[in-house]
């Protein structure tokens, strides 16, 4: 690369610091540092606690917030926001210990995510249900699809709006093969392995008819766990659930005519459901709202300057984001 080229790339990496350094500056003296330091000591900086509905007494209703693709990709200086995995196990955790909240309500708009992430999160419900023996409410939102409603599939109860999508129970797995477009081009691949499948679903190669039904067993077992939990939380037989989950999705009218979900209604009308439901009229709301950081504050100036698709397209990728194949429970494209 030319000299002034990369006097150029280092005067720009300063420019950039020097710019984040300024606003991370403005970030600490404008905010309630006593209320940051309390967080921290707290052990969740990542967010704090808002009331919704202040009510009476110690009863309290946590609202849970599930917004983006479910997978864990790691924390990244680049990060500006989107699902959190650690944060959102982080919540789950403390509605554990927290012997003051007497109910949940889990809003979810998602169309899935990793079979290992939404398998997480399905387990942390469970153990709040279990172990504290308090009720968990689901608020769909536009999009709650395959990874989306494994982790709604134990709730009490499941809301949807009539224009809510979900469904798509089933499991995916997918690469891409460019090995014709590369033997047009005259591209050779050098590969050297241990062993006949370490290369498996490699896009350098065609697979072979043994290694499809080795992958297929191992979706096979996932989709059964899917479906076994679907049945197990929605009361339902495996024969019954088997019947829509082939990978459609469903509006919400026939989300709660097909068993998987349970009636119409927005947050606002699952609180009060909730309220009703348990006798907690005189509960106070409460919502656990993501805190500004350092590392989203970095995303966000790095967004500004460069345009906001290539923070998220280009940069995230880089950074976070290893495109090997791998099950998911998602709906859509990557």
């Amino acid at each position: 690369m030319a000299m002034k080229r990369w006097i150029a790339i280092i005067v720009a990496a300063v420019l950039i610091f020097i710019s984040i350094g300024i606003n991370s500056l403005s970030y600490l003296f404008t905010r309630d540092f006593s209320s940051f330091m309390e967080e921290i000591a707290a052990g969740n900086a990542g967010y704090s606690e808002v009331v919704i509905e202040q009510g009476k007494g110690r009863d309290r209703i946590a609202v849970l917030t599930l917004d983006g693709v479910i997978q864990d990709v790691g924390s990244s200086l680049f990060a500006s926001g989107g699902y959190n995995h650690q944060l959102f196990m982080t919540q789950l955790n403390d509605i554990l210990n927290d012997k003051s909240i007497k109910g949940v309500v889990l809003s979810v708009n998602t169309p899935g995510g990793g079979v290992l992430e939404s398998s997480d999160i399905y387990d942390a419900i469970r153990a709040i249900q279990i172990d504290r023996e308090i009720p968990i409410y689901v608020a769909m939102g536009g999009l709650a699809a395959s990874g989306g409603y494994y982790v709604s599939a134990p709730a009490e109860k499941i809301f949807v709006h009539p224009e809510t999508i979900t469904g798509s129970i089933g499991v995916i797995m997918e690469s891409v093969n460019y090995a014709k477009l590369a033997e047009k081009y005259g591209i050779d691949f050098n590969t050297i392995k241990t062993g006949p499948y370490k290369d498996i679903m490699s896009g350098s190669r065609e697979m072979t008819a043994e290694e499809h039904n080795m992958l297929q067993e191992m979706i096979n077992d996932s989709y059964e766990r899917f479906v076994a939990i679907v049945a197990e939380g929605r009361n339902m037989t495996t024969e019954q659930v088997k019947k829509v989950a082939d990978g459609r999705i469903m509006n919400g009218r026939q989300a709660i005519d097909s068993g998987l979900a349970d009636d119409y209604g927005k947050i606002g009308d699952v609180i009060d459901a909730m309220k009703a439901d348990y006798e907690l009229e005189n509960a106070t709301v409460f919502e656990f709202a993501p805190m500004d950081s350092f590392g989203s504050l970095f995303g966000v100036k790095v967004g500004n300057l460069f345009g906001r698709n290539l923070e998220s397209e280009l940069i995230g990728k880089l950074l976070s984001d290893y495109d090997a194949p791998r099950m998911m429970y998602l709906y859509g494209e990557k």
